[in-house]
């Protein structure tokens, strides 16, 4: 297959004259739809700007590939764009673009198109070749000289380079999470500047398309430095021993040169991978800035736990569901109401299963925390710790605490054990890492943060108790703030404590502040993903709307996972949403009987009506600050 198989006369335009990066957009696809392969428009469109919202595409000397892949697509194809008059699409050097082309990728197994398009990507980089491109007459001319580059770039491809004597070798890896265009344009970013310098130079690409131009092990042993430039999981165990620079796949393209001066220059720390078999190890990106690697280190731990927040809590949502609908509330005990959700057989099967789930919440996020840290060693600390932080006081901020401390601890054991012998230094993966490691992490749970969080927990309980003749708006604020400051933890549970202990004291109306401040955030977190779609990444934006339901069921944990990666942004909006939520709900002299159960149990609330008010009211104050807050997803 060609490039110009792909690409229609009718999605062609030599005169473009978009006035914002929206516009250039819109107008590319509408070139596209042209063509016929598109099924439908508007979920084309939605797919390019999620993809354009995760990082630009505007890739730098004029040029910008946005594309979009997805079932709106019925076959592959390009549309393509000159624009005179450039137009601003927030490229990585900041020029304007004056060249686009649109991808069109459909979802198949068959992924020959991408070898394609990955190709276009390649001669995109061909100064030359861009330049004829923005100066062609008409389409056809347009077609001849991508049809006469392809041609080139064929015979060029049938002709494998051998390393002359004396000349340097340098190896790369390519990857982004598309793997469409990124990957290729990275690679011969890299080629090129190698060429330029009279190096020997050969970089694998990891694309949708599989790994291409693998690494054998003997070019790796031959090499004199290897440039990973990556956003998505590498194998990285096969190259240890060697000099290796790593960088997102974005400066593989802009600062190609700069790597490979590095690289030449000799002065690259020797990479120490962690596996002791040399089998399973990945990286992905951990150069950057300081607050980029934490960035990537929190969603590490996110993304792995996000599975187990949405799968426990709609299945113990379903569990309320199910004795809402089948039993009276209003006819149970205030005993009996304690166990809503787990009153009938088929309620407390959903619920055993989603609570099961939800045990595996912390240990998640804590273990993927460490191990984006300090590599598989540290996987086992992070279970552990984060396990101690579920089944202690210490909740979710404790398990951030301790999946970071236990990725710097295992660092930390790899620096010692570096100045061991070399015979005991073998056997730390399999013994001093996890048994030293994981004792640490245990010391540091019983003896720093469980008293730390502990201590807290019992002067929020003392300091409610003593609130309790005090203001009610006040105390309904404090109480609807604490649901949302650790969502679990030792704020948390104070607030729920006192609230069900209210209950018994027959103080209904402190139930009711509790449990609204508990079900705002989850709600905010799920308004906010739909009205400010980009602050938050694609699998935040698609797992968001399940927080609906995980709110109204009162799950304040579905909140978690975005207030872990964000949480000094995601935090404090949410706090002061549901502070507001508690405090309209004492306002308006709502009462609760029932300690759980959220939407569920509004047959047992007082002045109900008033209720679901402050609960969206509290809903959409934080959700606006959400997206005042946050920042722009650049990553």
């Amino acid at each position: 297959m060609r490039i110009t198989d792909l690409l229609d006369k009718r999605s062609i335009n030599l005169n473009g004259a978009p006035h914002s990066k929206k516009e250039a957009l819109d107008q590319m696809v509408e070139l596209m739809v042209r063509s016929g392969k598109i099924n439908d428009k508007e979920a084309y469109r939605r797919l390019v700007y999620a993809r354009e919202e995760e990082s630009t595409t505007g890739v730098g000397e004029g040029i910008a590939i946005p594309h979009g892949k997805g079932d709106a697509v019925d076959r592959p194809g390009l549309a393509a764009m000159v624009v005179p008059e450039g137009v601003d699409f927030e490229s990585l050097d900041g020029e304007p673009v004056s060249l686009i082309f649109l991808i069109a990728a459909p979802n198949t197994k068959d992924n020959i198109h991408l070898d394609v398009l990955s190709k276009l990507s390649v001669l995109m980089m061909d100064e030359e070749f861009a330049e004829a491109l923005r100066h062609a007459g008409s389409a056809e001319e347009f077609l001849k000289i991508i049809d006469d580059a392809d041609t080139e770039e064929n015979k060029a491809d049938a002709v494998a380079e051998v390393k002359e004597e004396g000349q340097k070798k340098i190896l790369g890896v390519t990857s982004c999470p598309t793997g469409i265009a990124h990957t290729y344009m990275a690679a011969e970013a890299i080629e090129k500047a190698a060429k330029a310098r009279n190096c020997f130079v050969k970089v694998e690409t990891r694309g949708s398309g599989g790994a291409k131009n693998v690494l054998t092990q003997a070019e790796i042993d031959e090499a004199d430095c290897i440039i990973v430039a990556a956003d998505a999981q590498v194998p990285m165990d096969r190259f240890n021993g060697k000099r290796l620079i790593e960088v997102p796949v974005s400066e593989g393209i802009s600062k190609a040169g700069a790597l490979v001066e590095k690289a030449l220059s000799g002065d690259v720390p020797v990479y120490k991978a962690s596996g002791k078999d040399g089998s399973a190890s990945v990286s992905s990106a951990k150069s950057g800035s300081i607050g980029h690697q934490v960035y990537t280190q929190l969603m590490n731990g996110v993304s792995h736990m996000l599975p187990f927040v949405v799968g426990g809590g709609i299945l113990i949502a379903l569990a309320f569901l199910i004795d809402g609908l089948s039993i009276d509330i209003n006819s149970l005990s205030a005993e009996a109401r304690a166990n809503f959700g787990t009153i009938t057989p088929v309620a407390k099967l959903f619920k055993d299963i989603g609570g099961t789930a939800f045990a595996f919440m912390f240990p998640v996020l804590a273990g993927f925390i460490a191990m984006a840290i300090g590599d598989r060693p540290a996987l086992a600390l992070g279970f552990v710790g984060g396990m101690m932080a579920s089944q202690g006081k210490s909740g979710f901020l404790g398990a951030l605490v301790v999946g970071f401390a236990a990725g710097y601890l295992v660092l930390a054991l790899r620096k010692l054990c570096e100045k061991l012998p070399q015979a005991i230094e073998k056997i730390a993966p399999v013994l001093i890492y996890p048994v030293v490691g994981i004792l640490g992490i245990g010391l540091l749970m019983n003896f720093v943060v469980e008293p730390i969080m502990g201590g807290i927990n019992t002067a929020l309980n003392n300091g409610l108790t003593g609130m309790g003749g005090s203001s009610k708006l006040v105390l309904g604020a404090l109480l609807g703030a604490m649901m949302a400051v650790d969502m679990g933890g030792p704020f948390n549970k104070a607030a729920y404590v006192f609230g069900t202990a209210s209950i018994a004291s027959g103080n209904y109306d402190v139930m009711a502040a509790v449990m609204v401040g508990g079900m705002t955030p989850p709600c905010a977190i799920a308004l906010a993903t739909l009205l400010f779609k980009n602050k938050f990444n694609k699998e935040e934006r698609e797992n968001g709307p399940m927080n609906f339901i995980m709110g109204l069921a009162f799950i304040t944990e579905g909140a978690i996972p975005y207030a872990a990666s964000d949480p000094l942004h995601v935090l404090p909006a949410c706090l002061i949403g549901s502070g507001v939520a508690g405090a309209l709900s004492m306002l308006f002299k709502c009462t609760l009987m029932a300690p759980h159960g959220g939407i569920f149990v509004v047959p047992v609330v007082g002045n109900a009506l008033m209720y679901l008010v402050a609960l969206a009211v509290g809903t959409v104050v934080s959700a606006v600050l959400l997206g005042v807050f946050k920042k722009k997803v650049t990553v």
